[in-house]
Formats: C-alpha cells, structure tokens, sequence
C-alpha cells in the first residue's frame, strides 16, 4: 500500500503542478519579471517537486560528466571503476569487483566499459572490433538516458568506425565512418558491454577481443584501428566505499547545476512547459522570500518521492508471479515517472530489444524476500529465458549492489557452465545464504543472511516470446 501511495503521489505532483501542456503560455507566465511574481508557498511546493522528479535523470547524468573531468586520462577507480575526463573511454579486462558504488545493480555477466561525453566539446569516434558470434552492445545514452543509436550483434553492426554527434555539431564526416548517430544533448554517456562466460579460456579471449575497442574524439581519427591494452590503465585511489550508490543528485547541487542541464539538452516536443516551469523556479530561486520554501522542498522531494523509489516494484509493469518487467527502458519519452524510478533504481537500463529485465522483491506469496528463508526458482524443462544472447539470475541487498560472499558468487545463467538441470529437464536455483547439499551447489546463488534482498533476470538478445509478453519467469518458492 506505501509503495502505490508513493507513485501516485509522485503522479499527482506530475499532474498538478500548475502548468498547462502549452508551451507558449508557459513560456509567457516564466518570462515575468522576479518582481511581478506572487505564487504561494503551496503552488511552489508541487512545482518544485514535479520539477524535482523530472529533472533528477538529467541532474544525475550531467553530474557524472563533470564528477572525472578533472582527471588526466581514462584509469580505474580503486582498480574497481571505470572513469575517465569526457570523451575518453575506460574498459575493464574482467568482471565489475563487488566494492563497485558508482552505478547500482552491476551485473558480472559482461565486461563493461564506461566513457562520458562532451558533444559539445566534439564528436566523437567508435571503435568496433570483430566480435564474431560473441554477444556484445554498446549503448549510448542522450542526458534523459534514452537510447541513441543502435550498435550491437542483434542489430548486425559491422566491424569499424561509428561517429557519435551533439545535436548541434554541423561538421564533415570523414571518409571510413560507416555510421553517424546523433544525441539530443550534448552530455551523453557509452557503455559498451561484451558477454564474458566464467572459465579461465574465456576470459583469456574476452581480453584479446577488447582491445580492440577504443573511442577518442573526431580529431584524432586516422581511418585505421588504433587498439588499446586495458590491462595497463592509470589506477586512481578508490573513493570512500558507501553503503548505496554515490549521491550523483542532492537538494545541495540540484539548482545549481539546472541551468545547465537546461542549456544542455533542448526540450522534446511536448516538454516545453517543464522547461518554463524549470526556468521560473530558477528566478525564483533569487529571491531570498522563496528560497528558503524551494530548499525545503528540495529536502522533502529527494525524502518523500526519490528515496522510496530504491524498489524494482515500482519501476516496471506486472508480469506475474509478482514479478515486474522494465518495458520502455532506455525509450522514456515524456515517461517522466518510470524514466526516474529506473534511474533512481537501476539506471543504464539498455533498450528493451537489446535486454529485458524482470525484477523482484516478493516470494510466490506476495511476501518480501528475506535472507533468513532459503528459497528455490525453477525454470520448467526448455523455459529458461528465451534469448539470442545469454540471461542470468543476479541477487542484490537493499540498495542494489552485490550480495558479497564466500564463494563470490554474484550471478547465475548462460556463464556458468556447469548448472545443473533435473532429470525431467527443469532447472532448479538456489536461493540461501548457507550452503546447500554438495551435489547442488552449482546451482546456490548466495543470498544475505538475514534482511531484505532483491532479484534481477536479464535476457540479453530476448527472443519474441520475451519481446511479445508470452514468457513469464517462474515464482520465488520459500522453502519450510
């Protein structure tokens, strides 16, 4: 009942904030002077939230750019995260380490790799190696973190050169680049991701392929591959490890990184009235008399509406077995509220033809899962998740990071090849903290020992049956 009450409050302000659609009567009512304006403390607390939640993806994305710009090059953060100064890339050469804060819900089925852009500073260059029948996508995200452009093995993207544009960038594309994608901001983010099964044979291939990625700005293109060993990457001291993810957007930053934002990205169509709003509470904000009501409402917005929203629940549509699924991830839209809800709980989310997350909280009985109960997920014979790709089973605690554990053990699925199926052809997991019998623990996914902890099915590569809602993960079974 809380977690309905939340979204709907989070709607309410999204309706109700005092702003028609019509973006030049908007317009008009944000060119007022501060002087003429007279609004009341309670119109001011729904604009200031509305515009709290429409605003924190983009606060978020742009906070991340700025966050390494002071770095010299591309490293790794505590030898854990890759970061670098815009339009530089850094890729890991293994898994993500458990100690990672920066990005919640890490998955350790894939190599990643992570580069901030700066559109505005140039375009930028893609580099894309051979990657045979491996499954791998890049995906690059505009500033709202919808999707840009479309590279991966589902799509058929040849090997080669892709170019990476702002929405202003009016240059001369080089001869060799096979393909020009252009963001609707000018701060955009890519993040590469190339499956990686658990044997030792695998991740000796996985690091020769990698280094054939790269991505550098327009100007130091030559028209030949320029590989790099991400093995050797300058190593930045690790930040002060958290409980949750870093706080990218805070009621301190909000307001003084809007304007920016603002000049960042241009409204869509039917957004115009959220950016007058936006551009009134700006000038309003100059007002000693409304300050401190805006700051207070900054507090209670990140409290009341961001805070809860760390729940997979309230971040997709009912699938079943209480199971939820992320539908439009990556292609939000004027889908203000699921745009902020997956960013606030698993942000970087790539486009549903891409992947298809199913999260869950509960058991088959609508009760929330606990580290104290030992639990079973069966997939019937020939109903693992139906992919081009790979899928997994991750576990993650309450602010959506890994379970760490004896046997660091984060995931299971595709990458684990010696799962164990049942005689009949089903496929058992289990959920527990202890240790199960010996003849099923290639099957155990560790779990907390005691508290609340979540579940992630990815299905990269999904197949129609995923894509046309006609497969549904099996129930979270408690054990007596």
């Amino acid at each position: 009942m809380k977690t309905k009450q939340i979204a709907l409050a989070i709607g309410m302000v999204l309706l109700t904030s005092g702003f028609s659609a019509s973006a030049s009567t908007s317009t008009t009512a944000a060119a007022a002077t501060v002087e003429s304006m007279n609004v009341s403390d309670a119109w001011l607390n729904l604009a200031v939230k509305d515009t709290w939640v429409w605003a924190w993806p983009m606060i978020n994305i742009y906070q991340r750019r700025l966050a390494f710009s002071h770095l010299p090059e591309a490293g790794l953060l505590g030898n854990t995260v890759p970061v670098g100064p815009p339009n530089t890339l850094s890729m890991l050469d293994d898994y993500i380490k458990p100690d990672e804060r920066q990005v919640a819900c890490p998955n350790q089925d894939v190599v990643y790799g992570f580069a901030s852009l700066a559109l505005d500073k140039s375009p930028v260059v893609v580099q894309i190696p051979d990657f045979g029948s491996r499954f791998w996508v890049f995906q690059a995200v505009d500033l709202r973190t919808d999707s840009f452009a479309s590279l991966g093995r589902q799509y058929g993207t040849e090997p080669g050169f892709y170019l990476l544009a702002g929405p202003d960038w009016q240059g001369t594309v080089p001869p060799g680049i096979k393909k020009v994608f252009r963001s609707t901001s000018n701060t955009s983010v890519l993040i590469p991701r190339v499956f990686q099964a658990d044997t030792p044979e695998d991740k000796k291939a996985v690091k020769a392929l990698i280094s054939g990625i790269n991505l550098y700005p327009l100007a130091d293109y030559n028209g030949k591959p320029q590989p790099r060993d991400w093995s050797t990457l300058k190593q930045y001291p690790a930040e002060h490890k958290t409980e949750g993810e870093t706080r990218w957007v805070t009621p301190e930053n909000f307001w003084k990184l809007l304007p920016e934002v603002l000049n960042d990205a241009r409204p869509l169509s039917g957004e115009e009235a959220q950016y007058a709003k936006a551009k009134q509470l700006l000038d309003l904000y100059q007002t000693p008399r409304y300050r401190k009501v805006i700051d207070d409402a900054t507090q209670a917005a990140e409290h009341e509406l961001t805070q809860p929203l760390l729940a997979f629940h309230l971040a997709g549509k009912p699938v079943g077995n209480y199971w939820s699924a992320n539908i439009n991830g990556a292609k939000f839209g004027l889908d203000f509220f699921t745009r902020t809800a997956t960013a606030r709980s698993f942000i970087f989310v790539n486009k549903p033809e891409e992947t298809q997350y199913f999260v869950q909280d509960f058991d088959k009985n609508g009760t929330l899962l606990d580290g104290k109960t030992r639990y079973t997920l069966t997939f019937p014979a020939g109903q693992t998740p139906p992919v081009a790709g790979f899928w997994s089973l991750t576990v993650y605690n309450p602010q959506h990071f890994f379970v760490e554990n004896t046997i660091n053990r984060y995931a299971l699925g595709t990458r684990n090849k010696d799962l164990r199926y049942n005689d009949d052809g089903s496929l058992t997991l289990y959920l527990q903290s202890d240790a199960p019998d010996k003849d099923r623990q290639a099957n155990w996914l560790p779990t907390p020992s005691e508290g609340a902890f979540s579940l992630m099915i990815r299905a990269y590569g999904p197949e129609q049956d995923i894509l046309q809602h006609r497969w549904q993960p099996p129930a979270v079974v408690p054990k007596p």
